[in-house]
């Protein structure tokens, strides 16, 4: 009998404090995990800095952190920033219209599909995937 075995999904989370420095450890801690995995980090880590930074600047909450969240499986890497702003839900902006939003622009250049959800509660999930073809 011949059955195809599903490759396991593999995880990594870790709570971090939202500052600048909870935000550079969790690119550090991104890059590691990926070579661990054996996956190329290049894009997704600038892609971690970038949403690491805005959890730790726009989607700070006063006592509270952010969690990182990174899983592979045989198709896609999927990176997930969690923090405490539901209310404050990112949007990329058109290069001139603003002083922020710019690093979005970034995101939407380095990985296939980024989005919002809201949850878990009281908290939002933004989240990028990376197609297997990234790795060819």
């Amino acid at each position: 009998m011949n059955q195809q075995i599903a490759e396991p999904e593999l995880h990594f989370r870790v709570q971090l404090s939202a500052t600048r420095r909870g935000a550079r450890l969790a690119r550090l801690l991104a890059v590691e995990q990926l070579r661990v995995w054996g996956v190329p980090f290049e894009r997704p880590a600038q892609v971690v800095a970038e949403l690491a930074a805005n959890a730790a600047s726009h989607g700070r909450v006063r006592g509270r952190d952010f969690r990182i969240v990174l899983s592979f499986d045989a198709d896609t890497l999927r990176v997930e920033l969690v923090d405490a702003r539901p209310d404050r839900i990112p949007v990329q902006q058109a290069p001139g219209l603003r002083e922020s939003g710019h690093g979005l622009i970034l995101v939407d250049a380095l990985a296939d599909r980024w989005g919002t959800s809201q949850g878990p509660v009281p908290c939002k999930t933004v989240w990028a995937e990376f197609d297997l073809p990234m790795w060819g």
